[in-house]
């Protein structure tokens, strides 16, 4: 079948009269200039273990739904059901839970319950039957973007492995993320681990982080380029665990923006956004400011 070639130049046109819609905004230069929540795309995140994918992922996703109310649905095999509540509930707060009193622990879990939807994770799924489960819950629920955690958790398809080998497979499978995302109006989030070499780098004697890992690059991902080819976004989340004083910055490395014209852009290599964990983890802050209070503020939510 061939394109609509009249939608395609309506598209150009908007781009030539800067009239095309970008992607939507937290508040914070420091993030927006350089990554926005669009609709329908196929995003990746890649980091190593133990940095704090999953919280920064959760922790954006829960932003963008108090500024913009947005629905996600979540897959997460390695988070209890029970844990990921309790983050965002923290976050919501910004204390711990025993610190949190019984009015508000109902407020910010009915909150939850309202925006988010979580898969048990006590089922194995292959990628398509995620998706089938995906496209029947937005039938019956209406959401907007989509948490795969992580990607490597998914068990092969055995019938496609076998006739396609590991390496098409994956092309597959992220061939098939961009579609869904398209077709269904869905924006998915996946989680990606880096490969065993990646790990082994580390930053050169004389850098400030000498001896400690480098960031993976959008290569480094269990599997290879072809994640990054197919991404629409590709964003990298890095955290030097075992730095003495910095080990509670979280870096998120722009590698890639599809569309530029739709907001954001790659981060210098040097340069990422830089997100400081609030005491005790429950959040957090972007030079000096509380992210999420000031979402929370700007927005008037009854939090």
């Amino acid at each position: 079948m061939l394109i609509n070639y009249e939608k395609v130049t309506q598209h150009l046109n908007k781009i030539r009269e800067g009239k095309v819609i970008e992607g939507l905004t937290l508040g914070f230069p420091e993030i927006d200039d350089y990554f926005r929540y669009k609709p329908q795309n196929f995003n990746v995140i890649l980091g190593h273990s133990n940095t704090g994918k999953t919280t920064i992922v959760l922790f954006l996703m829960l932003a963008y739904t108090i500024k913009h109310k947005l629905r996600w649905l979540i897959f997460s095999s390695e988070n209890e059901a029970y844990s990921i509540v309790r983050k965002m509930v923290e976050f919501l707060e910004e204390k711990p839970i025993d610190k949190i009193s019984k009015e508000k622990f109902e407020k910010h879990t009915e909150f939850i319950y309202e925006n988010f939807k979580i898969i048990d994770s006590n089922k194995m799924y292959t990628y398509r039957e995620l998706l089938g489960l995906a496209k029947a819950v937005k039938e019956a629920w209406n959401y907007n973007g989509l948490l795969i955690d992580p990607y490597n958790s998914l068990i092969k398809e055995e019938k496609l492995i076998s006739s396609v080998g590991g390496h098409e497979y994956d092309y597959q499978a992220t061939t098939e993320f961009r579609i869904f995302c398209k077709k269904n109006g869905i924006t998915i989030w996946l989680n990606t681990h880096a490969n065993t070499q990646a790990l082994r780098y580390t930053h050169r004697i004389g850098h400030d982080y000498a001896g400690h890992p480098i960031p993976p690059n959008a290569a480094d991902v269990e599997g290879g380029g072809k994640f990054v080819n197919r991404a629409d976004d590709f964003l990298v989340v890095h955290r030097f665990i075992s730095h003495p004083t910095e080990f509670m910055i979280s870096m998120l490395h722009v590698r890639k923006i599809k569309e530029v014209e739709t907001g954001g852009r790659p981060t210098s290599i040097d340069e990422p956004i830089r997100l400081r964990a609030l005491i005790n983890n429950v959040g957090f802050s972007i030079n000096g400011v509380s992210i999420m209070k000031k979402i929370i503020d700007k927005t008037r939510q009854p939090f």
